[in-house]
């Protein structure tokens, strides 16, 4: 499993992991914060203390854990060759809709910031299950590597 990465390979895995770690971790929090955001008027300071919670959440964790965990994730795929695996076409399905996840609760986040929520408290606590249905499909694949 060396490849070119050579010595590099476990930092890079671990560093892959620790990414999808935080990018997880903010990926069911944010939804979270939506939720009780629904519940504060639009303009009270609860209101303006949870947009910069939002705000700092997506811009200091996820993004940037998100963007970390593509980048190393690339470097050990192209490492170990396996973009012919049936499990990796499968895998990058999940990512796709994963990243598709993260791009609404960024707009949903303008919309907060701009006091347009859209949608309600029970929405919220839906879409904060989808990165958990995800990730179980996504470390299910990855480990058994089932085709």
């Amino acid at each position: 499993m060396a490849g070119f990465l050579g010595e590099a390979y476990l930092w890079v895995k671990a560093l892959h992991i620790i990414a999808v770690i935080a990018w997880m971790a903010g990926m069911l929090y944010l939804p979270r914060l939506y939720v009780y955001h629904c519940e504060a008027e639009p303009g009270s300071r609860q209101s303006e203390t949870f947009k910069v919670m939002e705000r700092r959440l997506l811009r200091a964790i996820v993004n940037p854990a998100m963007i970390a965990a593509w980048v190393f994730g690339l470097m050990l795929a192209a490492n170990n060759d396996l973009w012919a695996a049936g499990w990796m076409h499968a895998k990058f399905a999940l990512l796709i809709v994963m990243q598709l996840v993260h791009a609404g609760f960024a707009r949903w986040r303008r919309y907060f910031a701009r006091d347009e929520n859209r949608h309600s408290q029970r929405f919220y606590r839906i879409m904060n299950e989808v990165p958990t249905v995800l990730m179980i499909g996504i470390v299910v694949l990855v480990v058994v590597r089932p085709f």
